[in-house]
């Protein structure tokens, strides 16, 4: 799958892709401790984890759908379309958490919501397994890129482009 996004050459939404994960996974910690008796300001820490998580799923949903409008009608498009389906139902569920959650005074988590959390992260995990299947895909063919001091001959300077699509 050749991205339209790139920085340096390389894909933007693979890079954008591990902040929202990371951040869930992170909310579901503070709220799993809060849950099991920490302090009450844990479930705050989670909550707003959980927004902040949610904000970048936004960006890198905006990444994905832009790199999707020119996958190729096959095995990539369709790992491709169930990766970023995948990652919808993982942000779904962490904005239902927090819509709950918005109007509580404490913002903290019940178990309930903790463990929709939970799922959402068993999902998610499913979507990292379909993104390192896409980049295998998109690496297949391709010479391997230099690994040592070399990667760095040549190069400008940072760089932020967007492709044209190549022609089918």
């Amino acid at each position: 799958m050749e991205s339209r996004l790139r920085v340096q050459g390389h894909p933007i939404q693979p890079m954008l892709v591990t902040f929202p994960f990371g951040l869930f996974v992170s909310a579901a910690v503070f709220d799993l401790a809060d849950v099991a008796g920490g302090p009450a300001f844990l479930g705050e820490v989670g909550y707003w984890t959980a927004v902040a998580a949610l904000v970048t799923a936004g960006l890198a949903t905006v990444a994905g759908l832009v790199d999707l409008w020119d996958v190729r009608i096959g095995r990539a498009n369709r790992t491709a379309v169930t990766f970023n389906l995948v990652n919808a139902v993982m942000a779904a569920l962490f904005l239902l958490t927090c819509l709950i959650r918005a109007h509580a005074p404490q913002r903290g988590a019940t178990g309930g919501q903790l463990a929709t959390e939970l799922v959402a992260l068993a999902v998610g995990a499913v979507g990292v397994g379909l993104g390192a299947r896409l980049i295998q895909q998109s690496d297949r063919g391709r010479a391997a890129e230099p690994a040592g001091w070399e990667t760095f001959d040549g190069v400008p300077g940072a760089t932020v482009e967007i492709a044209r699509p190549r022609p089918f």
